[in-house]
């Protein structure tokens, strides 16, 4: 075992605490990474509330990248010092959404007994299979993709899940045909990938709804051609009128009972609600069943953009590098590890883009 050092959650609802734990070497299909960046995640926050249950002490992160230090047994197809992109998609490879193309809906999800401990030997759980906001990880070998070298690691990290979580959305969930008009609720960090997601596809128009006129100011830095402020009343009629008629696809980009609830009034006849953001576990919201049968209107779930990692991360990276995709503009605040309650007080506000860890 390696010594590492990590943000530990002890206590829901309460800040993290940096510590000195154990980690176990690879194991078959297994890799070590250590962590270059890691972006705080909305999804982290909630976790660290208790808003998806679990059990502390426990380690979470996981929008993250690094460099490959260990390999297990049975992993032959990267190197040591390679640069991956990491993600919390963890999949057998065989089940029938596996081989039905979605394996973020995996059903036989592998589950290893967390590699994390304190020195008396109290398991710490890497939560979210990950657990990156610490100094290494050990993996499995189907939750990275390598890119390349060129492509630092804050910027790469940001692949892992708010990108491939808001671009995949669009594009892959939401199926988003040229020249469609979009509505995205909420301009954070997923929200602002989904309106990148829309502008690649070809969208006619694209609504950013948010709280926050600075943020609407943003999204249009991102692609989006009208911005929406939510506070002022109704504003699904704003973005109606701006639009003609109802949107062809709305995208859900926060966590938040009350968008899902508004959410059908934006949507024309025929469109399709994709749901990104996640409320926390037991939050509820309803809609009227004959409105959306008879105009034939649907919800479309979407866990983690429904990405195939190895083939949607190399295809985003080289947008990347071909200046199309907005990557380094997502980040609005660099910390070291030592600053993670900070950095998580910090996204709290609302006001950030992507708020990194940079070890």
């Amino acid at each position: 075992m390696s010594a590492i050092t990590a943000a530990v959650l002890t206590e829901f609802g309460q800040p993290m605490q940096i510590e000195t734990l154990k980690i176990l070497e690879p194991r078959s299909g297994e890799i070590a990474v250590e962590v270059e960046a890691v972006a705080v995640c909305h999804s982290d926050i909630a976790y660290a509330d208790g808003g998806f249950g679990g059990k502390v002490p426990l380690v979470l992160g996981h929008e993250a990248a690094g460099r490959v230090t260990a390999l297990g047994s049975g992993v032959a197809d990267l190197e040591i010092g390679q640069r991956v992109v990491m993600t919390l998609i963890r999949s057998c490879g065989a089940c029938a959404t596996c081989t039905g193309g979605k394996p973020t809906l995996c059903q036989s999800r592998p589950v290893h007994p967390t590699p994390l401990a304190r020195a008396d030997g109290t398991p710490v759980s890497a939560e979210m299979d990950c657990g990156a906001f610490a100094s290494q990880v050990v993996i499995q070998r189907n939750q990275c993709v390598a890119v390349p070298e060129a492509m630092p690691g804050e910027v790469a990290a940001l692949l892992g899940c708010g990108v491939i979580t808001g671009v995949g959305g669009v594009v892959n969930a939401g199926a988003l045909r040229p020249g469609e008009d979009v509505v995205v609720i909420g301009a954070g960090g997923v929200g602002l990938n989904a309106i990148q997601g829309a502008r690649l596809a070809g969208a006619r128009r694209i609504v950013a709804v948010d709280m926050n006129e600075e943020k609407l100011e943003i999204a249009r830095e991102f692609g989006a051609t009208d911005g929406v402020l939510a506070s002022g009343g109704k504003p699904w009629r704003e973005a109606m009128r701006t639009l003609g008629k109802g949107a062809d696809l709305v995208a859900v980009a926060v966590g938040a009972a009350a968008a899902y609830e508004a959410a059908p009034r934006y949507l024309g006849w025929g469109g399709r609600i994709v749901m990104l953001g996640l409320p926390h576990v037991g939050q509820s919201a309803s809609y009227e069943p004959f409105k959306t049968a008879y105009t034939g209107q649907s919800f479309l779930g979407s866990k983690m953009g429904d990405v195939v990692i190895a083939r949607d991360i190399p295809w985003m990276a080289d947008l990347w590098a071909q200046g199309r995709l907005k990557l380094e503009e997502l980040i609005s605040g660099r910390w070291e590890l030592g600053q993670i309650n900070e950095a998580i007080t910090d996204t709290r506000s609302g006001a950030a883009r992507r708020n990194v860890i940079v070890m």
